[in-house]
């Protein structure tokens, strides 16, 4: 009888460790890993839960969930509600801290730093659409594209010129010196959209970046988020398929679980 054939060790030898391999695999092997994340179980709940609605009780958001990023690449988190594609974008924003696990963003262990250190991360290289906007309420779409500018120092008159053109290439150049109460939904994401991108971030989040857009603007602000991962990462969290599509790959979540990933390149 012939011997079975020895194990090949470039195959995963199990499903778990095809799912991490998928979720490892980027359409640019040779570009630098701008994230990565190893085994993160996150605990609404617990000590380093933010958002619980109950005390007593602790909901695991995400667990062992494992999976890299590299520059250039535009990966998107898909799922059913309550699967962890947000919580994974609020735990590599720095916004969450892993129950367990490894945070590696642009090469900075986040599990390391200090709340103040990670808000100072966040403030100099990272962008972050929410999903809720988050915009001040008493100041004009101009000046809220503009903040984080504000809190890095730079000038009034540069601020202005990038807020400016950033809203522009949202399509809101005629609603800058307009308050949120006075845009519609689909505005006020633009604007979200453009403050995320103000700083000309390193790694840019996007939670559900077209929810509140029609067709024609959701492929427009595709169009840029596409256009700013030339030379960095965008991590988009999405149910449209307008996303999926300009996406580099895909992780597929469930329950908190990176159970898939695929590669167009």
């Amino acid at each position: 009888m012939a011997a079975d054939p020895p194990p090949n060790a470039n195959e995963p030898a199990t499903a778990a460790d095809a799912a991490r391999a998928n979720a490892d695999a980027g359409t640019n092997a040779s570009a630098p890993v701008t994230v990565r994340c190893e085994d993160v179980t996150h605990e609404y709940g617990d000590r380093s839960g933010r958002l619980r609605s109950d005390p007593s009780r602790s909901v695991t958001a995400l667990r062992d969930a494992s999976f890299t990023a590299r520059a250039g690449e535009v990966v998107g988190f898909v799922g059913p509600s309550g699967s962890g594609k947000s919580t994974a974008l609020h735990v590599v924003g720095g916004l969450l801290e892993p129950t367990a696990g490894t945070v590696d963003v642009l090469g900075t262990d986040l599990t390391r730093l200090s709340a103040s250190e990670r808000t100072a991360l966040r403030r100099d290289r990272v962008g972050f659409v929410f999903q809720e906007f988050h915009l001040l309420p008493s100041l004009t779409a101009r000046t809220n594209v503009a903040l984080p500018l504000i809190e890095r120092g730079v000038a009034r008159r540069v601020r202005r010129r990038r807020a400016t053109d950033l809203l522009e290439r949202v399509g809101l150049a005629d609603r800058a010196d307009h308050r949120p109460s006075e845009l519609s939904g689909g505005e006020r994401q633009r604007v979200a959209i453009a403050r995320a991108l103000v700083t000309d971030p390193d790694l840019v989040l996007a939670d559900e970046p077209t929810g509140e857009l029609d067709t024609a603007t959701g492929e427009r602000v595709l169009d840029l988020l596409v256009d700013v991962a030339d030379d960095r990462t965008v991590l988009i969290a999405t149910h449209d398929e307008r996303a999926v599509a300009v996406t580099d790959r895909v992780l597929r979540l469930l329950d908190g679980t990176v159970t898939s990933g695929t590669s167009d390149g």
